[in-house]
């Protein structure tokens, strides 16, 4: 016992004089820039991780000192020149030449470099820095408008630069959270590319793209695979484009319903397949409305106007918006031109234009006709009026070719109505 309680003092110093040199090594290689604010004080700069390490060393070591002060006198004296020799000098002794503080980075090796624990993201930081750092503005949680996101997401951006109208899809409740997931590289420029490659011009994809944005959520091989029917029952890749064009949403249909719509054209209006096919070119529309409508003209053209079945045919194939047209305008029409301008059947057959047009002009030119004495529709008797011409022809050209009177007579007469 005695034997050990003669070596605890020499244990405790050399704790002493091994933290000691390791403080003052550290302290060398690892020397810290200050702002003198009174002789002997510095305004220490903000510590990082490795500076709180090496302010504990010198902490350890200060400890150490102090409580080992009362057993070597003469080490403590040597560690208080030592520790003074390390700071500034004294006022009272004139700088001899100002010595140049050492670089961190040009004292610090590379293999010290890799022992340098990461960057937390919970490390804290000064005020200027947290000033010099810009935040993006925040997502909108909700919004009533997509123009709130434009800045947020780059597959917007491209649509609008596109000619896509946002306006217009924003008033369906689906469409704002399919476009903000979608991708523009992933999910839409392939689809891009399928629709110019079927023939959809740079100028027309915005406008294609607005009515049936929807496009987006189908596969491409489900699109390529109705292309491919299509071109199987002779459309040809013009006629196929026309028809996506003017009915966006028909590449939306599976194939068994394409199918389907072109048998119900071909066994109701009983047609040639030639036939069928050209119907639907010029108007895709029938492919991808309802059917009602259809169904419904087809029932008034021959119960209630009396229409036969080879003469409804024969208007159709000429204008195919028959099929789809108002019901009362139909019947309107109908009735004013056969029993007011007492025009048959095989005529209006021939010219059924009248009912594409607007009724009120067809009672103008045949009321300022009858006026002057020159109605007469009967291509059998003389000054005969074409009802094509007249339904069709501007009023320049029906005031001189068919009434022989000014355009101002007319415009008198109107007045009079």
């Amino acid at each position: 016992m005695a034997l050990l309680a003669q070596q605890i003092p020499r244990w405790l110093n050399s704790i002493k004089l091994s933290s000691f040199l390791t403080a003052m090594q550290l302290r060398k290689c690892f020397p810290r820039a200050g702002k003198t604010l009174l002789p002997g004080f510095f305004a220490q700069p903000q510590l990082s991780s490795d500076d709180c390490f090496l302010q504990s060393g010198f902490k350890t070591y200060r400890t150490s000192s102090v409580w080992n002060s009362s057993q070597s006198t003469n080490s403590s004296s040597q560690e208080i020149n030592c520790t003074q020799n390390t700071l500034l000098p004294s006022v009272n002794e004139p700088s001899q030449k100002s010595q140049k503080i050492p670089s961190f980075d040009s004292e610090l090796s590379l293999e010290g470099l890799d022992d340098l624990p990461p960057l937390s993201p919970l490390q804290p930081i000064s005020e200027e820095e947290a000033v010099q750092i810009i935040a993006d503005p925040p997502l909108p949680p909700s919004s009533f408008t997509l123009r709130d996101y434009v800045d947020h997401s780059e597959t917007l951006k491209k649509l609008v630069l596109l000619g896509v109208d946002l306006s217009k899809i924003e008033k369906h409740p689906d469409a704002a959270n399919l476009l903000l997931r979608l991708d523009f590289e992933k999910d839409i420029k392939q689809i891009l590319l399928f629709l110019k490659d079927l023939g959809i011009e740079d100028n027309q994809l915005g406008t294609f793209l607005t009515k049936n944005y929807a496009i987006f959520s189908e596969d491409l091989e489900n699109l390529k695979t109705r292309v491919a029917y299509l071109l199987s029952k002779n459309f040809s890749k013009v006629d196929i484009a026309q028809m996506v064009r003017n009915a966006p949403f028909l590449l939306s249909f599976s194939v068994e319903r394409l199918d389907n719509r072109l048998g119900f054209f071909q066994k109701e209006l009983e047609l040639s397949v030639k036939k069928t096919r050209d119907l639907v070119i010029r108007l895709p529309r029938l492919l991808t409305g309802s059917l009602e409508p259809v169904k419904e003209n087809m029932k008034v053209y021959r119960l209630e106007l009396g229409f036969k079945r080879n003469e409804i045919q024969h208007m159709i194939t000429k204008i195919p918006k028959m099929l789809t047209a108002n019901k009362r305008k139909l019947t309107e029409t109908f009735d004013y031109v056969h029993n007011v301008m007492h025009i048959p059947h095989h005529i209006i057959v021939k010219f059924p234009q009248v009912f594409n047009s607007r009724l009120f002009k067809v009672k103008e030119r045949h009321l300022f006709l009858a006026y002057l004495g020159r109605a007469q529709y009967d291509p059998g008797k003389p000054n005969y009026i074409s009802l094509d011409k007249l339904v069709s022809v501007p009023d320049e050209i029906f005031c001189e070719e068919m009434a022989k009177a000014s355009v101002q007579d007319f415009e008198k007469f109107l007045k009079t109505l």
